[in-house]
């Protein structure tokens, strides 16, 4: 006597009940930003076919335009993965460019480039110190400090503009090109990589994630959650910095207004990306995805025809959907 054999319908719902299955069970925000990439991609290829939206000068263009939020979004992943939030980049950004033109136009080429990155560092250390040492509140410290550079800035240069003429300085920061590649998208790529195999290859990723994820739990298990916060606040600053020599360089001059606003962009590029804005998880290709998708929309609309208003209206649009999807552990 033979068993009885299922029939061919009842085989075909027993894969949709278990791809259904998997689909319920599956953390869907993971790919949200891929597929919404896609979607928008293809909205604008179809409405904007006659405007050069598809030409490669104006996507290599979306590289550059992003390139600055891009950089300041991988570092902005280790802070909002460990459960802190840094609102001084875009400002830290604007003071480094500044601080980087002065001094080159004084001192040269090399000074200039030191002096930027320590005005990062000093800043980090003075974000992390009041962090980890005094236990304010990361949102208070770095609001505060996003005044204060911003405020410096403003105060050293009397507002104006810092020219920067060294050809050095301006094709390796910005202006130039390996072969046909726009060296702004060469800093992208070399940011994102190692971001990635920080996080996701090294110790010092897994206890970042740990540390955002539970931090008494990471306590027990011996990881120094303090020296944790105060390391991922360090590598903000230090990144805004070189943001804002990208600035410079692209640009030419340095200005208190490089990289106003920056922040919001930054934050909603990490979460978009499927960083948890309670820390715990992290994911660097995922927030270069969300960068570049605010630039696809941004880029998008300028070429509907939009205004700057429309276009802030749409920006503020995209920072709620980014609360909204945040995933909770």
């Amino acid at each position: 006597m033979t068993a009885p054999t299922a029939s061919p319908s009842a085989a075909s719902d027993t894969a949709r009940v278990s791809i259904m299955e998997h689909v319920r069970r599956s953390d869907w925000h993971s790919y949200v930003i891929y597929i919404a990439f896609v979607v928008v991609f293809a909205f604008f290829s179809v409405l904007l076919h006659d405007s050069g939206f598809l030409g490669g000068n104006n996507l290599l263009n979306i590289f550059r335009q992003t390139a600055t939020i891009s950089i300041m979004a991988v570092a902005m992943t280790f802070v909002i993965a460990s459960a802190e939030i840094d609102l001084s980049v875009g400002s830290v950004a604007g003071l480094a460019s500044v601080v980087t033109a002065m001094t080159i136009d004084s001192a040269g080429l090399v000074p200039g480039v030191l002096a930027g990155l320590a005005l990062g560092l000093t800043v980090g250390i003075l974000n992390g110190g009041l962090v980890t040492l005094l236990n304010i509140p990361s949102f208070l410290v770095t609001l505060g400090m996003l005044g204060i550079a911003s405020g410096v800035a403003m105060w050293i240069t009397a507002s104006a503009p810092q020219p920067i003429l060294d050809d050095t300085f301006n094709t390796v920061f910005g202006s130039g090109k390996i072969g046909n590649l726009p060296v702004l998208l060469v800093w992208t790529v070399v940011f994102v990589a190692v971001g990635a195999v920080v996080l996701n290859k090294t110790g010092f990723g897994r206890r970042v994630l740990a540390t955002g994820g539970n931090r008494i739990a990471a306590e027990f298990t011996g990881i120094n959650t303090r020296r944790i916060k105060f390391t991922v606040l360090v590598m903000s600053s230090v990144v805004a910095s070189v943001a804002g020599m990208l600035y410079a360089g692209r640009l030419h001059s340095g200005r208190f207004q490089w990289g106003a606003g920056d922040e919001l962009s930054v934050i909603a590029a990490v979460i978009l990306g499927g960083t948890s804005l309670f820390g715990g998880s992290g994911a660097v290709i995922g927030t270069l995805f969300g960068s570049l998708l605010m630039g696809l929309i941004n880029n998008g609309l300028i070429l509907a025809g939009l205004d700057v208003s429309q276009q802030q209206v749409v920006r503020g649009a995209i920072i709620i959907l980014a609360v909204a999807l945040a995933r909770r552990r």
